[in-house]
């Protein structure tokens, strides 16, 4: 067998394996003798952080399964319609403007961080922030904004844009990920003493509190125990429209790309992105219709059995060894994304906004539509459409973002 090649390539044995270790923290968590634990510990960051744990032991791996494409173009979307389907939208709307401004507030780190990381940087080791033509630094860590502030597409962009060679922009897209990956760790822990941080802040969660509230009174009050016909609406809900969003997407990116080439700049023209945004959108729709009485037999349950398969995938993709062949990329995007929470956490502080708005207004630029919800939705799942809509607005803004931050960081490279 080739040295590469993990111990397992089998999907159907994969999927079993996510799904076992999925059973046995949830199993762990309910049982007395690991509450300590579990009390440190969030059983969210184990979902996740474990399958990555697999990975780099060679045991698994996302390079050889098609089972996180499946996730993301399927379950994400359909778990996005479950979530949404009993939003609280008046809840939502009262949360106010600070979810929006710790947004933008991310972003901002963002842009500055990378050029910033590169002076701090460039003061220990010239050599590491050089390079020149498509072998200039800052031209693959363009590419890294352009997927911390947007999205895959954005970052595709910024590839086109700024031409950083092959072997760059591998090396950059470990670096993503793990850097990326390591902080939604550090949120998903957040998430859980959350309390503690919103103390520190002095900041007003009430109205996260109501909507949780509101939401929890509304599926206490329509509950009961489900049959197999109201399981299967569920998952015609959510499928039908994750199949209408696909249908969709696969007519309007294409026409888009052809009659309005200049709107890639927005993503408008990635299937992925009308994906997540019609899925979001069916979800809302359907929250005003009958539909939402499924709220009363487990939909968003059922959707976060999805979102839990997509958190073990998104973890299966992480490989923490691989820091060691990239130290001196990865000290760069350790000390951008340093820059990126010290602004979120200032802002945070200023405008005394709580925990959960710096840490989804953080997702949604690093981790986008696909793990957004998922930070979100460790506070609480009826807050997970705050995560998908931050994320949709990233998608737009990353092109300009993420070009001004490569200007700046080639400005800083002396490039």
């Amino acid at each position: 067998m080739d040295a590469s090649e993990p111990l397992i390539t089998n999907d159907a044995v994969v999927l079993g394996l996510l799904l076992g270790i999925l059973a046995a923290i949830f199993w762990t968590s309910r049982q007395p003798a690991f509450q300590a634990f579990y009390r440190y510990v969030p059983a969210l960051l184990l979902c996740y952080f474990v399958p990555a744990i697999f990975n780099s032991l060679g045991v698994i791996s996302a390079a050889r399964s098609d089972l996180d494409g499946v996730a993301a173009r399927y379950l994400l979307p359909a778990s996005l319609v479950l979530l949404t389907l009993s939003i609280d939208l008046k809840g939502i709307v009262r949360l106010g403007p600070k979810a929006v401004v710790m947004f933008l507030a991310g972003t901002l780190g963002i842009v500055v961080g990378g050029p910033i990381a590169i002076l701090l940087v460039s003061i220990f080791d010239p050599d590491l922030v050089g390079g020149s033509g498509p072998d200039a630094v800052w031209r693959g860590l363009a590419t890294i904004a352009g997927s911390w502030i947007g999205g895959s597409a954005n970052q595709v962009a910024m590839k086109g844009t700024f031409e950083p060679s092959a072997a760059l922009f591998s090396a950059m897209l470990v670096v993503d990920v793990l850097v990326a990956n390591v902080w939604m760790a550090f949120l998903l822990y957040g998430a859980g003493i959350s309390d503690r941080v919103d103390r520190w802040f002095r900041a007003d969660s009430s109205a996260i509190v109501d909507v949780q509230r509101r939401v929890e009174n509304y599926q206490a009050s329509i509950a009961r125990i489900p049959q197999l016909a109201d399981l299967i609406l569920i998952v015609a809900a959510g499928f039908g429209v994750t199949g209408l969003a696909h249908l969709l997407a696969g007519s309007i990116a294409p026409w888009i790309a052809i009659h309005a080439p200049a709107l890639e700049q927005f993503s408008l023209t990635s299937q992925t992105f009308w994906i997540v945004v019609i899925a979001t959108t069916g979800g809302l729709l359907l929250s005003l219709t009958p539909a939402r009485q499924l709220e009363g037999v487990g939909a968003s349950k059922v959707g976060s059995v999805l979102l839990y398969v997509l958190i073990a995938t998104i973890g299966m993709q992480m490989d923490v060894l691989a820091i060691f062949n990239n130290l001196g990329y990865f000290a760069i995007g350790l000390v951008w994304m340093a820059v990126h929470v010290t602004v979120l956490l200032l802002v945070g502080w200023l405008i005394r906004a709580p925990f959960f708005f710096t840490a989804v207004g953080s997702q949604a630029n690093v981790g986008g539509a696909a793990s957004a919800p998922v930070v979100a939705s460790a506070f609480h799942p009826a807050l997970a459409p705050v995560g998908v809509m931050l994320a949709v607005l990233g998608y737009a803004l990353g092109t300009y973002a993420a070009y001004l931050c490569g200007l700046l960081m080639e400005l800083a490279s002396g490039g």
